[in-house]
């Protein structure tokens, strides 16, 4: 009984390291959007190339978890909730490390526009809304994650679409200023390779928050709408 009970709690330590561990990578993603796009707007060349370095910090901790993830399946075999719980944690470390390949590209797009030199338009308050956004939808679903709890889910989709409609327009405008002065066609193309990142980042985000419903309800509402899972939430 002793065993049992020993192993019964280390069972819930491994556990609870694991989802420990994947918050540190949340944070560690929502810290590399937030440098990349404000050394984006401030033109920080010093900042850019730390964001493009530490990319293998968030590398790092997805092969850790990962790996965590593989061994507890092998030695605990989870059944039920436990096992949903290993399988969201696979899932959402993926979408957390493509978050921090979204973030280097930024950085990797805003040292090129700073070796075209600046581009007079009027860019970065766009991009800084929809980074806004973005960082929103994923510190809602890291929330979610940690609380287990689904109450914030249908509005993360629902900003993912507004982001969405914000790459649009933000398109549609860079599209127009090239045509009207090709001058600043290399630099519009970096900035519009910066605001399908952060567009990626929001998918990414809107990913992990249909994770946590998966967990919450025992239901992949992944390819359902917004408000078919609103409902589904609300049961």
């Amino acid at each position: 009984m002793a065993n049992t009970e020993h192993s019964s709690k280390q069972y819930d330590l491994e556990l609870e390291s694991v989802r420990a561990r994947v918050l540190m990578m949340g944070e560690l993603v929502k810290i590399q959007v937030q440098r990349a796009v404000d050394a984006l707007i401030k033109g920080d060349v010093r900042m850019m190339d730390t964001i493009i370095a530490d990319d293998h910090r968030v590398n790092a901790l997805e092969v850790d978890i990962d790996e965590s993830c593989t061994q507890i399946i092998a030695r605990r075999q989870p059944t039920a909730v436990d096992l949903r719980m290993v399988i969201m944690v696979i899932k959402t470390i993926t979408d957390l490390e493509r978050i921090g390949d979204e973030a280097k590209k930024i950085a990797i797009s805003a040292k090129r526009i700073s070796q075209n030199g600046n581009l007079t338009m009027p860019r970065f308050k766009k991009i800084k809304h929809v980074s806004n956004l973005t960082l929103d939808m994923l510190h809602k679903s890291l929330d979610a994650f940690a609380n287990m709890d689904t109450s914030s889910v249908v509005e993360v989709l629902r900003q993912d679409e507004q982001v969405d409609e914000e790459f649009r327009m933000i398109m549609r405008y860079l599209v127009t200023f090239m045509i009207e002065d090709p001058r600043t066609i290399s630099s519009a193309l970096q900035i519009l390779l910066a605001a399908k990142a952060l567009e990626r980042i929001g998918d990414h985000a809107k990913n992990m928050s249909e994770y946590v419903v998966y967990m919450v309800k025992g239901r992949d509402v992944r390819h359902i709408t917004a408000d078919e899972i609103e409902q589904e939430v609300r049961q």
